[in-house]
């Protein structure tokens, strides 16, 4: 009996201790997760960018002058299990003032996007104005970029001298504050996501490489409205290969002339380009704008018809033609189309001059 008063004392000093310890434990971890950063800012904007490290994104923040202690805010974040948390994007951050505020605003805040649709068959002079405009970037470093070798290199696409066809006509959203590179390679990721392995099998049945097949795409893309016209004009196009006829399409006339697509002259035919298929035999040498998914699948599984020529028909849909003859007299019905319709826009010119 005389010894228990030693060990419930014994037990009490235990108990004492342990309850240092985690008061200690809690009290650090609080000062940590709470730790005053100095943040002078009531807002700020930051841009978290793609991949970067818990390190390189405290080094960020203290730049910013959002924090003052790198230490403190890693140590703060790997207590929270947030070090791999982070997502990239631009935010906003409001009265940050300690590691535990500015976590929660980076861990949870919603990145700030910006949302850009790439039509199917623009060029890249096309897309950089738009990627101006809608994002605020430089087109012209945009631009630059789709013609630099070393990065077209890079991308490990078939692309030779320029990203002609291969920016991925799509709507996409973009975090506020991605670069034109970040950009374009978003666009070139699409294409290959789109443009499968099981896809390039095809090659060898076509007798096409991967880079011929999109500049086919292209062409398609630039002489179709309507889908299922597609895999027609695919069809022409090959059929007039095999038979070493010119493919004279009108497209390829467009990609080279300066200014808005417009009627072709006589002239313009004999423009001397390897781009330009009423001269040269064959494909043009790339792309001349980037396809959309359904072209590039008529360009692989094309139309089993015969069919050498085609001409529009003046409603987005053409008429398809096995001879020449045949083609020589849907080009006059069409001719006709176009005079008639050219006959009441003067028509209706003249009522509106009558009336005032």
């Amino acid at each position: 009996m005389q010894n228990i008063p030693f060990i419930n004392f014994k037990k009490a000093y235990l108990g004492i201790i342990l309850l240092l310890l985690i008061t200690s434990v809690i009290t650090f971890y609080c000062s940590i997760i709470f730790w005053s950063q100095d943040n002078p800012f009531d807002r700020i904007r930051v841009k978290v960018p793609e991949g970067a490290s818990l390190t390189s994104i405290s080094g960020l923040l203290k730049e910013k002058q959002i924090i003052s202690n790198q230490k403190t805010f890693t140590l703060a974040a790997k207590l929270l299990g947030q070090e791999k948390n982070i997502p990239a994007g631009v935010f906003t951050l409001w009265n940050a003032s300690n590691n535990y505020g500015i976590l929660r605003q980076l861990v949870n805040g919603s990145p700030t996007n910006k949302s850009i649709t790439i039509i199917e068959g623009w060029t890249i002079a096309e897309v950089a104005d738009e990627v101006s405009v809608a994002l605020g970037l430089n087109g012209a470093t945009f631009s630059s970029l789709c013609h630099d070798s070393a990065f077209i290199k890079s991308l490990a696409i078939p692309a030779v001298s320029s990203l002609e066809g291969f920016l991925f006509p799509e709507t996409y959203n973009f975090l506020e504050g991605q670069n034109e590179k970040e950009i374009i390679t978003r666009l070139v990721d699409q294409y290959k996501n789109h443009f499968t392995r099981e896809m390039m099998g095809i090659e060898e049945r076509i007798g096409l490489s991967e880079l011929e097949i999109i500049t086919m795409a292209s062409i398609i893309e630039g002489e179709a409205i309507y889908d299922e016209e597609r895999p027609i004009i695919a069809a022409v196009y090959y059929n007039r290969l095999k038979k070493h006829m010119r493919l004279q399409a009108d497209p390829t006339i467009q990609y080279i002339i300066e200014g808005s697509p417009r009627r072709l002259l006589k002239r313009d035919l004999q423009i001397r380009s390897p781009y330009n298929t009423y001269r040269i035999y064959g494909l043009p040498i790339g792309p001349i704008n980037s396809p959309g998914r359904q072209s590039i699948l008529a360009a692989l599984y094309p139309a089993d018809v015969g069919y050498l020529y085609f001409v529009a028909k003046g409603d987005g849909y053409h008429t398809f033609s096995n001879t020449q003859a045949e083609h020589n007299r849907a080009k006059r019905k069409f001719q006709q189309v176009r005079r008639n319709a050219a006959r009441e826009r003067r028509m209706k010119m003249q009522n509106k001059t009558d009336a005032i």
